[in-house]
């Protein structure tokens, strides 16, 4: 199979709420879709979200990049047959050995334009077979439970928003963290979602190695569970620091972009959680990959996503969520709770109790409605044949 055409949409979609945190705040989504045509005229999609704070990407340069060294290297190939196997990451080991790797000039990695690429052949290629990523990616439970999340902001939204947390039925929530109020704050979510449900913080670097142990050491009190990157991404030793002063379990989330990462963090017994996050990793199969380095030493995992993510890669962060084992929360699939309009047929939002069932369709199991990627699409790149 040959790739003959490809689009690459930057969009903008208005969200019904702002979401905030230490490192930056959102009114829209930005991700970047890619649609790929296949010679026999089937179209797969793939997305990813460029953060300058995770990845070093920005929307330009991932664009940039795709147009310069990921659609030249892959419109060569002549690709095979999916084979799916009892190892998915050889299964899709011809896709990944098809995008080329290049030196990060200034990012940390290209991994948002490589996840949407790799993502957009693996659905092309799923869909001419008559594959659904199900099938490369077995689920080993029938649904899956998803956290809600609770933004940066004062008291009283976090308040409010875990009032609505507690009408879904949520079993788990994170609550982003910065500065002096962070006990506050947890303190009356706590007070409005009971004993009962699990609160886990997450602070995206907020904070420096003494402020975050002295932070994580008063929020034990309150029962939280796992404290997202409390310091910003540097040395594993520095978070290590961290985790060995805490009484709460430490979690990276921007320290863990590439799979040498995860071997770092790992050696230095840095953290107990990895966030896994598909864009952020660079697609299905590095992401795989790094969650074997995790599982291998024993720590656990949470299948976390990009804030602004639509449709297609919530669907792949349901099918990742599914098939692993050591998975201890969720994020993802908010769909219109965040988003005005997603690009999906159908809803894959999480539904009541944080539930959001198994995905079986062709490809990667969203179909997307090319009339709404057209009109939330700033720009639109078109690249071959046609």
């Amino acid at each position: 199979m040959k790739l003959t055409r490809a689009s690459i949409f930057a969009l903008r979609i208005p969200f019904v709420e702002a979401f905030s945190h230490s490192s930056s705040a959102r009114l829209h989504s930005d991700a970047i879709v890619v649609r790929i045509t296949a010679d026999d005229g089937t179209v797969g999609y793939g997305e990813g979200l460029p953060r300058p704070y995770v990845t070093g990407e920005t929307t330009e340069s991932c664009i940039g990049h795709m147009v310069s060294h990921l659609w030249p290297a892959v419109s060569r190939v002549d690709f095979a047959d999916l084979v799916p196997g009892p190892d998915p990451i050889q299964t899709l080991e011809p896709v990944e050995a098809s995008l080329p790797v290049v030196e990060p000039d200034g990012v940390i990695a290209w991994n948002a334009a490589r996840a949407a690429f790799e993502l957009a052949i693996v659905d092309v290629l799923a869909r001419r077979q008559g594959l659904s990523l199900a099938e490369i990616l077995p689920p080993k439970r029938s649904v899956v439970f998803y956290s809600g999340v609770i933004s940066s902001g004062t008291i009283d939204s976090a308040v409010r928003l875990a009032k609505m947390c507690v009408e879904l039925g949520v079993p788990a929530i994170k609550i982003k963290i910065a500065g002096d109020d962070a006990l506050e704050r947890v303190a009356a979510v706590r007070e409005v979602v009971g004993p009962a449900v699990s609160l886990r913080v997450d602070a995206n670097g907020a904070y420096d190695v003494d402020g975050a142990i002295d932070i994580l050491n008063q929020l034990a009190a309150l029962s939280v569970e796992c404290a997202e990157q409390p310091i910003p991404r540097g040395a594993p030793q520095e978070l290590a620091t961290v985790q060995a002063a805490s009484p709460i379990s430490v979690m990276a989330d921007e320290s863990l972009v590439t799979v040498e990462d995860g071997r770092a963090l790992v050696a230095a017994r840095a953290c107990e959680y990895f966030n896994l996050r598909l864009s952020k990793c660079g697609g299905i199969r590095r992401t795989l990959e790094i969650a074997g380095e995790a599982q291998r030493a024993g720590v656990r995992l949470q299948v976390g996503c990009q804030v602004g993510e639509v449709a297609i890669l919530s669907a792949v962060g349901r099918h990742l969520a599914a098939y692993l084992d050591d998975v201890v929360y969720v994020e993802g699939s908010y769909g219109s709770m965040l988003l005005s309009e997603d690009i999906g047929e159908e809803s894959i939002s999480f539904g009541s109790g944080g539930i959001g069932e198994v995905l079986r369709g062709p490809g990667l199991g969203v179909r997307v409605v090319d009339e709404r990627l057209s009109s939330y699409a700033e720009s639109v790149i078109e690249l071959g044949a046609g």
